[in-house]
């Protein structure tokens, strides 16, 4: 047993320190980044912000706004045939998912031979398993020119190991989802801010690139999270709710949609849903919630790119990829004032 006494940090335990600028208008901010790759060889050029894989986000309906945008979608893994003909629409902008399971393993290797997407997402709750870094490597090896994306890890050794292995991008995040609860069950988990910044550092010393991959309740968690260092940031809860989003409508007494269904994919009603329940020997990691209805995924989305954008004029930064060098990180005891509500 060890204990570290590192200060480590959240979103909500830093604000970003406005300095001088040159840009006079949010306009002038450019949000779309061109990568290149090293493990696949591939460049990809769009805005570094994408829907996350579970069944009320990663859909068809979500992917096709997001790609007026060009910002990516990672699509559920379990996702219906009928919306497959999606990763024909914008084959470089949606990620076909895959896990350790031979189910989602055959339905990711049809849709890649028949719509030859140009993203594969590696996708288990625990990226520390043996087994997951063998799959990184054996997905690499049978196909060398996807961008493969892997996670979930929260540390730079196993963030470092999976880039080697073969993945381009890593995702970063143990715990901070809004429906996770991976946290309270297990007592495991990393703050993510700090899981950002150490994981980003590692990636770019091994020419790889992290994804910040939960946590995000506001839009400036989005730009604190480029701040860190983040590459991608993905969001879950943000894009759900919405018209466009996944899950069936709760309705008032007069018909009136009120919200949408929002659920962690180690929750019971999702193991119940695609995994035939909760296994013996494992328990439910997600909860369930209704997200209150948010109407067109639209201007959500303009919020977003708003708000980063904004941040980008108050601490100097002409585009995303100049947040981190352009970041000065604030600790504070409250980040907001909440007399009349978050």
């Amino acid at each position: 047993m060890r204990i570290i006494d590192d200060v480590k940090l959240d979103y909500s335990d830093v604000l970003l320190r406005p300095k001088r600028s040159t840009l006079t208008s949010r306009n002038e901010v450019q949000l779309e980044r061109t990568f290149q790759f090293k493990n696949s060889g591939q460049t990809w050029t769009g805005i570094p912000i994408m829907a996350a894989n579970m069944d009320t986000t990663g859909v068809a309906e979500v992917a096709l706004v997001l790609k007026q945008y060009r910002m990516p979608t990672c699509m559920f893994k379990y996702l219906p045939h009928e919306q497959h003909e999606t990763f024909g629409i914008c084959p470089d902008l949606v990620a076909v998912t895959m896990g350790t399971d031979k189910r989602s393993q055959n339905l990711a290797n049809n849709i890649l031979f028949n719509y030859s997407p140009l993203f594969i997402c590696l996708d288990v709750a625990n990226g520390y398993m043996q087994s997951f870094v063998d799959l990184v490597r054996k997905t690499r090896e049978q196909w060398k020119n996807k961008i493969i994306i892997a996670g979930n890890v929260a540390t730079a050794e196993m963030t470092e190991e999976l880039i080697l292995a073969g993945a381009d991008l890593v995702k970063v995040g143990i715990g901070p989802g809004s429906v996770c609860t991976t946290r309270k069950l297990t007592g495991v988990g990393y703050p993510q801010l700090s899981a950002i910044m150490e994981c980003a550092d590692a990636a770019h010393g091994v020419d790889g690139h992290i994804i910040a991959d939960g946590g995000c309740v506001c839009v400036g968690d989005i730009a604190k999270a480029f701040g860190a260092g983040a590459d991608f940031v993905m969001l879950g809860g943000m894009f759900a709710g919405h018209d466009e989003s996944g899950g069936e409508p709760v309705l008032d007494d007069q018909n009136n949609i009120i919200g949408k269904p929002f659920y962690g994919m180690s929750s019971q009603d999702a193991m119940e849903m695609y995994s035939g329940g909760v296994a013996h020997y494992r328990a439910a990691e997600g909860k369930t919630i209704t997200v209150p209805y948010r109407g067109k995924l639209r201007d959500t989305v303009q919020e977003i790119l708003g708000g980063v954008r904004s941040c980008c004029t108050y601490i100097g930064a002409k585009n995303i990829k100049a947040i981190p060098k352009c970041a000065t990180f604030i600790r504070v005891n409250r980040q907001l004032n909440t007399v009349y509500g978050d």
